[in-house]
């Protein structure tokens, strides 16, 4: 009986897909999706009011820097070997025009020249939008209560402006003001600036994940919300009109925001369309794994790592992740 059972369970496949699961380095010769230092873009946040880095306290291990202090992070991001930097500026005063955003002496656009002078090549891209500078803290200019979407876009195109002026290679304008790309393009085009790219925050939904952002960059809403011009959450293939919408006015590069919940928007863009298409892995997502990592309810480094490696799996070509310096370092080390 026992012969017969072990006879009958015996069988002959000639599909095994474990084969090419058997070792690590076979596992390695076959991965579909390879995340690389090289795909990274790494927020930073620069605060003309401060001498010291002032940590964050939702988002362990990132920091508000000086200028002083940015001269110090650019090398270690470039021995990283991370091409890119996106800069977020907190500026010396707010008001209800947003004046610091695009003065020459700003701290953005000071903060661009001190990395052009350190780390020229560096891909340095700013983020265009006023709610770090507007005293209500919203992204566009109030009138009667709301934000006026039209009356926002003349002040967007003169930060956007203003960060050329002092050598960005790349603005990103994130206020999702309806016509804020080809406001920002045709001010750039008649500034000069062609050659500046525009990477656009084309699908940027109002998140809850923002919040430890919203601690860093002191950007919260002094009332209200941002839903009346973020998108709504549900919603999937609006995603999809707004990005067709930048790409029609000029947008070089497209962005999904945030990555880890929205990896469906990710695919549908990257099915839909052709230009480079970045990801903002935001920091609630980052906040979270951080604080699970402190607990010790799961390991930080590896959740990071299948964390990108999945936006990217998804489709995005740039992840822009506070991560990036760390998983750089596990990358380098695997």
């Amino acid at each position: 009986m026992t012969e017969l059972y072990e006879s009958a369970t015996r069988v002959s496949l000639t599909k095994r897909t474990r084969r090419l699961r058997k070792s690590p380095l076979l596992r390695t010769l076959v991965q579909e999706t390879r995340l690389s230092v090289s795909d990274f873009m790494y927020p930073i946040f620069i605060d003309q009011r401060i001498t010291r880095p002032q940590p964050i306290t939702s988002m362990p291990g990132i920091s508000r820097l000086s200028l002083s202090d940015l001269r110090n992070e650019i090398p270690d991001v470039v021995d990283a070997g991370i091409p890119a930097i996106l800069i977020f500026g907190l500026p010396k005063a707010k008001d209800a025009l947003a004046s610091e955003a695009y003065a020459p002496d700003g701290i953005v656009q000071q903060a661009v020249r001190t990395i052009k002078k350190i780390a020229p090549d560096l891909v340095v891209a700013t983020d265009v939008c006023l709610c770090e500078y507007m005293d209500h803290g919203h992204c566009g200019v109030v009138k009667g209560g709301r934000v006026d979407n039209d009356e926002s876009l003349q002040l967007l195109a003169r930060v956007a402006v203003s960060h050329a002026e002092a050598g960005a290679d790349v603005v990103g304008p994130s206020a999702m003001m309806d016509g804020q790309v080809k406001a920002i393009r045709s001010a750039l085009d008649a500034a000069g600036y062609d050659e500046t790219v525009i990477m656009a925050y084309s699908a940027k939904y109002a998140s809850s994940f923002y919040g430890p952002f919203r601690e860093a960059a002191e950007s919260a809403p002094a009332w209200g919300d941002r839903r009346a011009y973020q998108m709504d959450f549900p919603n999937r293939r609006e995603a999809l009109r707004e990005i067709a919408l930048d790409i029609e006015e000029g947008a070089d590069i497209v962005m999904v925001k945030p990555a880890l919940s929205y990896l469906d928007i990710i695919r549908d863009a990257r099915d839909r369309f052709d230009l480079p298409l970045a990801a903002y892995n935001v920091s609630g997502e980052y906040s979270m794994i951080k604080a699970a990592g402190e607990k010790g309810w799961l390991k930080a480094d590896s959740i990071a790592l299948e964390v990108l490696t999945a936006v990217k799996r998804a489709g995005a070509s740039i992840i822009i992740t506070y991560f990036a310096k760390e998983v750089a370092q596990l990358l380098k080390e695997a």
